[in-house]
């Protein structure tokens, strides 16, 4: 059947199971696969899993179906904006406190009677393969006409040092392969591998009906004399994806609409009139279900530009998954789209940009109250593994009842999004340059840091009309470059910065991301009070600080404790 104009191949796989409780009474062992389409399948992926609960417990079972049952489900409940790792070592980790905690509920203090399990994981994402082990079960992949183990067991002596359940806490081991058309992987628990021949696995596993080579292989392994529950799971790839996922999905395709006058209606959305317009797009004031939204309409040379076209879906797309009061909103996504439009919150205000201009001289606790909201917006991109990259005043709106908001999200890095994205290519620097961390521009790894670095030039800028580096972050090109930068002092009569607060400004601001601060939360601690540190530093002896009040007090303690002397020498 021929493609249309837009389809693209996505991953295809070919899959094949077999599970059986072999020579003992009951199969202890589970299995489960979850292969999802559409957007699903481009930003989360298709999950395999077998586990293998141990044979001295009677509940072990139960963790076994527990571990996978909660990979299929709760790992797709996860934002799609977290990595893989991020999604699945979260819900591996919160199942094993579960189990663990079962155990205890039902006062099982010994291991081997509880309910634990070994586990094997594989996430396909994109072109590649994120592998999740605990205890004795594998996962392979067939090389030619061998088998090569992508997992290592967790036996001490003879036991399980890791499983499922085993302790509150679980240490996961995870890799992460490159796929290729035709790679075949293989999830078995010990009942298997322990008993199989490697020419004759390879041989089945490479043939047409997997189903049929699963059987066989557990056949095989049983007349070889294994004792234990049997289960294989064998996954073969077809076809990787060749492009780029598109965040708008079918969006994409529709056909711009006519630009509306005042009173028309797209989809729900009444046009009140137009706030803003140039060759890019056109914004419109519109109203739906009693609220106010701003729509907006790319032209024809952004729907031309791929890279345009991405940044414009990605605003409501963001907006749609985030929902903080200091963060631009979106609204409900509707089923149905008539054009190629996108829909945010509108926020009556004005710009920080704005606000500087108009308040040159701020106090300093206007600035704490702008920051620390911003700091609140923050938190919600970096809690979903996003970074917003283009933090500015012009991307700050203050509205008329002073609620501050993060707006423009072209820029933002999704770690979920770019590990979707089957051949991914440096974008180059996406921010305005005066406020982007100079690890950009040195080619250095970027983190949570690099937002922080953009708000502290920000509150410097508030403070003092300046920059903190003038324009020399643009000139990074080499680490180097970024360990010459050198700190422009925030103290001075206009700007009225005490050295406890410049200390802080440098700090966030630092050139070294590793130097900053651990945590936004800090940075909003220090710009409200000197920190310890600082006063640990600049702590000086009452002596020093005020001598002859020392030399008073010292003296009259010195008299007391004469006085007490001679009455103790009358008594």
């Amino acid at each position: 059947m021929p493609k249309d104009a837009h389809q693209k191949s996505c991953l295809t796989i070919s899959l094949g199971q077999a599970s059986s409780a072999g020579r003992k009474p009951a199969n202890q062992d589970f299995f489960g696969a979850l292969m999802p389409s559409g957007p699903t399948l481009a930003l989360k992926g298709m999950a395999f899993a077998v586990a293998d609960g141990i044979s001295t417990s009677d509940v072990s079972q139960i963790a076994a179906e527990t571990s996978v049952k909660s990979l299929m489900t709760d790992y797709y409940a996860t934002p799609d904006s977290w990595s893989v790792k991020t999604a699945a070592t979260r819900v591996i980790a919160s199942t094993n406190s579960w189990l663990y905690a079962q155990s205890r509920f039902a006062g099982t203090d010994e291991v081997d009677r509880g309910y634990v399990s070994t586990f094997a994981g594989m996430i396909l994402k994109a072109r590649k393969a994120h592998l999740f082990h605990i205890g004795d079960s594998r996962i392979w992949r067939v090389s030619g006409r061998s088998l090569e183990p992508l997992t290592s067991d967790h036996r001490t002596a003879g036991l399980l040092s890791r499983a499922m359940g085993a302790a509150e806490s679980v240490e996961i081991e995870y890799r992460v392969v490159d796929l290729n058309v035709g790679d075949t992987f293989l999830l078995t628990t010990d009942g298997v591998h322990d008993h199989w021949v490697l020419q004759t696995v390879t041989d089945l596993a490479l043939g047409a009906n997997l189903d049929d080579a699963a059987q066989q292989i557990l056949n095989a392994a049983l007349a070889a004399g294994s004792t234990d529950n049997l289960t294989l799971q064998i996954v073969r790839i077809e076809a990787l994806p060749e492009d780029d996922t598109e965040i708008g999905g079918d969006i994409v395709h529709l056909p711009l609409p006519l630009l509306p006058n005042p009173g028309a209606v797209i989809d729900g959305y009444r046009i009140i009139r137009e706030l803003h317009g140039n060759h890019r797009s056109h914004i419109f004031l519109a109203s739906s279900d009693d609220e106010t939204w701003a729509l907006k309409i790319p032209s024809a040379e952004t729907t031309s530009d791929p890279d345009a076209m991405r940044r414009f879906l990605m605003e409501e797309w963001i907006a749609r998954r985030i929902d903080n009061p200091h963060v631009l909103g979106g609204p409900d996504a509707r089923e149905e789209r008539s054009s190629l439009y996108s829909v945010a919150e509108f926020i009556d205000g004005m710009t920080l940009r704005q606000w500087m201009h108009d308040t040159p001289h701020p106090s300093l606790e206007d600035v704490r109250s702008i920051i620390e909201q911003v700091i609140r917006g923050l938190r919600a991109f970096h809690r979903r593994e996003m970074l917003h990259q283009d933090l500015r005043p012009e991307n700050i709106m203050i509205s008329r009842d002073g609620t501050v908001k993060i707006i423009d999200f072209g820029s933002v890095y999704i770690a979920g999004v770019q590990e979707a994205h089957p051949n991914p290519q440096e974008e180059g620097i996406t921010g305005t340059f005066q406020y982007t961390a100079p690890e950009y521009f040195s080619n250095e790894p970027v983190s949570w840091r690099a937002d922080l670095f953009s708000l502290g030039v920000i509150t410097y800028e508030m403070l003092t009309g300046h920059l903190p580096y003038g324009t020399q972050v643009g000139h990074v090109r080499t680490p180097r470059d970024r360990q010459r930068l050198r700190y422009r002092n925030a103290q001075s009569k206009e700007s009225g910065v005490p050295n406890w607060l410049d200390t802080a400004l440098a700090r966030a601001v630092h050139p070294d991301p590793a130097r900053r601060y651990d945590a936004l939360s800090e940075f909003a601690s220090d710009l409200r009070r000197p920190s310890l540190e600082y006063r640990r530093r600049h702590h000086r002896p009452l002596a020093e600080q005020d001598p002859v009040r020392f030399w008073k007090t010292t003296t009259g303690l010195l008299a007391l404790l004469s006085l007490g002397l001679l009455f103790a020498l009358f008594q």
